[in-house]
């Protein structure tokens, strides 16, 4: 069993959102962004089958994918394929958690 206190993980860099690999196995890889708000990672997508779900903890922004842009706060939750274009915007300062199955 692993327990992970995320308050830990609350750590921001004004040069870029931080990232942190919170867990990676052979059948998810778990991950912890936080952004300063202006920060962004930009829409991307990948080329395998897989799922992402992108949880928003603290803060607000946007869910960014081709096109759109939808809104994004806390207790926001995006789930897509990764092959889908997808991305977030930060508006304010914002930590998100971000879960790949399986892992890419």
């Amino acid at each position: 069993m692993q327990v992970i206190n995320l308050d830990e993980y609350a750590q921001f860099r004004e040069d870029g959102y931080n990232l942190r690999l919170l867990h990676d196995s052979p059948n998810w890889r778990i991950m912890n962004f936080n952004f300063e708000a202006g920060q962004e990672l930009p829409v991307h997508s990948h080329d395998v089958e897989s799922e992402v779900m992108i949880l928003v903890l603290t803060g607000e922004g946007y869910f960014t994918g081709g096109e759109s842009e939808i809104e994004a706060k806390s207790g926001s939750m995006l789930i897509s394929k990764v092959d889908e274009p997808h991305g977030i915007k930060a508006t304010t300062r914002m930590r998100v958690l971000v879960a790949i199955a399986p892992p890419i």
